[in-house]
C-alpha cells in the first residue's frame, strides 16, 4: 500500500472535494481503502446478503416485541409512537454519518479506527482515544450478543410456560435455553462461514413476510383501541415518576434499543465486495427499513393491545405472547407465530457473532487486548477468525451462568448494550465534526451525503446520540431499590476505568494506532503506526 492509497487531501486544500474532482472508483475502493487486516478475509458476501445482514441482526420490529413494555411502563403510548418517530430520524442521522466514513475508510475496526483517524491532534493521543472506543465498542457487541441470546431463551421459556400448565420455571433453564440458542450459530460461523449469504437473505424474506403475517393476525382478531389511545393516550402510576416528560425520555429506550446495531454491518467491511460502496448503502438501508417496520408495529400493537395493565401483567414472561392468545384463542397458533420469530433471532445470533469476532479480531490485530497475537490469528483453513470466536462465545456463556445467581447482577451487564453502542456512535462522528469546522478535506468514497446537509446531519447526529446517553442510565420506575436500579451507567462507567486503567498500565505502550490512516494537523496522511502517548 503506497502513500496514494491513504492521501487524504494536497497539504494546502481546505475545501470539500466531490467524487467527480476525485475521480473515485468504487470498484477499486476496496482495496485501496482497506488496511492489512483485510488480506486475510475472503470477501465472498454480495449486494442482497449485505443489506440482508444488518436488517436481521437489528431484528427492529422483533426487538419492539419484547421491548414495547419499557414504553408502556414510562411515557404511554405517546412516548412508543412519537419517540419510536424521533429515534428513528436519529438512528438514520447516524447511519448516514457513519455511513460517509464507511465509504472512505471501510474496515473492519470501523468506530475505533475513525476516532483515531479523526481525532483533534494536540488534545490527547489519537491511540489513547482509539484504544477507549475499542474497549467501549467491543463491551457493548458482547453485551449485545448476551442479550439476545437470553431474549430467545426466555421467550423459548414463555412458550414453554403457555404450552405446560406443571412447568415451573427457574433462571438455570433460561440459561441452559441461551445456550442452546447460541450452539447453532456458533457451528455455521465455524464449519459454514459461507451459509451466510443464503441464511441472511432466507432471514431477511422472512423479517418481512413474517411482519405482514403479524400484523395481520393482531388486526383481524383483536379488539381495537381508539386513535386518541395510541396517539396521544398516556398511562399514569406505573412508573412512580411524577414528572411526565422524564417518564416520556425513559420510555424512549423502548425505540432506541430496537434501532441500535446497525453497525454490525461495518465489522464485516473486510467480507464485503465493494465495501466501500455496498456496507454504507446497506447500513443505511437497513436503518429505514427496520425503522418503518418498528414503528408500523408499534402502531399494530398500541391498536389490538387491548387493557394494556393486564398484558403487561402476563405469566408467558412477554406481553406480545400474551396478546397473540388473546387474539388467536390457540395455544399452537401462538407458538407457531413466536417460533417463526425464534428462528430470525437465531440468524440474528448468527450475525452477532459474526460481526463481534471480526471487531475483536481486528481489535486484537492493533495489539488492543492481552494476548493479541493469539485472537489477531486467522485460522488460514477455515478462514475465520477463530480464536476471537471462540473467546467471544465463552464469554457470553459466561455472562449467562450470572443469571443462576442473580438475575439482577445479569441485567446489570446486559443493560449496558445500548447505552455502549450509543456512546460508540458519538465519538468518532464528534470529532468527524471538529475535522470539517478545522477546514480539512475529505477523500469522499462513493457513498456521500448531498453537499452541504452532512455536517447538519453529522450534528443532529451527535445531538440525538447524547440525549439517548443521558436518559438510557435512568432506572425505569421509583422509588428505587437493588431489584429497579438501572445498572446500566455504573457498568459503563466500570468499562471505561477498565479501559483507562488499561491504557495506562500498559495500553499506552502496548496499542497501535492502526497503520496508514493517521491524520497529522495538516490534513495530509502519515503512514506507518504509533504507540499512544499523551
Amino acid at each position: 500500500m503506497d502513500r496514494n492509497d491513504i492521501e487524504l487531501s494536497h497539504k494546502h486544500n481546505k475545501t470539500f472535494q466531490s467524487v467527480d474532482q476525485q475521480e473515485y472508483n468504487a470498484k477499486d475502493a476496496a482495496s485501496r481503502n482497506t488496511t492489512r487486516s483485510n488480506q486475510v478475509l475472503d470477501r465472498y458476501i454480495t449486494f442482497i446478503p449485505t443489506i440482508a445482514f444488518p436488517a436481521t441482526l437489528q431484528s427492529s420490529w422483533e426487538a419492539v416485541l419484547v421491548s414495547f413494555q419499557a414504553g408502556l411502563l414510562n411515557g404511554g403510548p405517546t412516548a412508543l409512537v412519537w419517540g419510536t418517530l424521533l429515534c428513528l430520524f436519529g438512528s438514520v442521522a447516524i447511519a448516514l454519518s457513519l455511513a460517509e466514513m464507511a465509504s472512505i475508510t471501510p474496515v473492519v475496526g470501523a468506530q475505533y479506527r475513525w476516532t483515531a483517524l479523526y481525532s483533534p491532534r494536540g488534545f490527547l493521543s489519537p491511540a489513547f482515544w482509539s484504544l477507549l472506543q475499542g474497549w467501549i465498542t467491543v463491551f457493548a457487541w458482547i453485551a449485545v450478543c448476551a442479550q439476545v441470546c437470553f431474549l430467545e431463551g426466555t421467550v423459548l421459556q414463555g412458550l414453554i410456560i403457555l404450552n405446560d400448565d406443571t412447568y415451573v420455571p427457574k433462571q438455570w433453564h433460561g440459561t441452559l435455553l441461551a445456550w442452546a440458542i447460541l450452539v447453532l450459530p456458533l457451528l455455521c460461523n465455524i464449519f459454514a462461514r459461507k451459509v451466510l449469504a443464503p441464511l441472511e437473505i432466507l432471514g431477511g424474506i422472512l423479517h418481512i413476510a413474517l411482519f405482514v403475517v403479524f400484523v395481520a393476525v393482531l388486526v383481524s382478531l383483536s379488539p381495537r383501541s381508539s386513535a386518541d389511545f395510541v396517539f396521544t393516550g398516556t398511562i399514569t402510576n406505573l412508573s412512580g415518576y411524577s414528572n411526565g416528560g422524564v417518564s416520556w425520555c425513559i420510555g424512549l429506550l423502548a425505540g432506541a434499543f430496537p434501532l441500535a446495531g446497525f453497525d454490525g454491518v461495518l465489522h464485516m467491511s473486510a467480507e464485503v465486495k465493494n465495501a466501500p460502496l455496498r456496507v454504507p448503502q446497506s447500513m443505511v438501508l437497513s436503518v429505514l427499513i427496520n425503522g418503518i417496520l418498528a414503528f408500523g408495529i408499534i402502531i399494530t400493537i398500541l391498536f389490538t393491545i387491548g387493557d394494556p395493565v393486564a398484558v403487561s401483567e402476563t405469566p408467558y414472561v412477554y406481553p406480545i405472547i400474551q396478546m397473540l392468545m388473546n387474539s388467536t384463542g390457540s395455544k399452537p397458533a401462538t407458538t407457531a407465530i413466536m417460533t417463526l420469530i425464534l428462528f430470525i433471532g437465531v440468524v440474528a445470533v448468527f450475525s452477532t457473532l459474526a460481526s463481534v469476532s471480526r471487531l475483536t479480531w481486528a481489535f486484537a490485530r492493533d495489539k488492543g487486548l492481552p494476548f493479541s497475537d493469539f485472537f489477531g490469528k486467522v485460522n488460514p483453513s477455515l478462514r475465520i477468525p477463530l480464536n476471537s470466536l471462540l473467546l467471544i462465545t465463552f464469554i457470553v456463556m459466561l455472562l449467562q451462568l450470572i443469571n443462576i445467581g442473580s438475575t439482577t447482577a445479569f441485567f446489570a451487564i446486559l443493560s449496558l448494550n445500548t447505552l455502549a453502542l450509543y456512546l460508540s456512535y458519538i465519538l468518532p462522528i464528534l470529532f468527524l465534526i471538529t475535522h470539517k469546522f478545522r477546514g480539512l478535506s475529505i477523500p469522499y468514497g462513493p457513498f456521500r451525503l448531498p453537499r452541504g446537509t452532512g455536517l447538519p446531519i453529522n450534528v443532529f447526529a451527535v445531538c440525538y446520540a447524547v440525549f439517548i446517553v443521558i436518559w438510557l442510565p435512568f432506572p425505569s420506575v421509583v422509588p428505587v431499590d437493588a431489584q429497579t436500579m438501572n445498572y446500566g451507567g455504573p457498568v459503563m462507567g466500570a468499562v471505561i476505568l477498565f479501559a483507562l486503567v488499561d491504557w495506562v498500565v500498559g495500553g499506552r505502550r502496548r496499542f497501535r494506532v492502526p497503520e496508514d490512516l493517521r491524520f497529522v494537523g495538516d490534513g495530509d496522511a502519515e503512514r506507518g503506526s504509533t504507540t499512544g502517548r499523551f
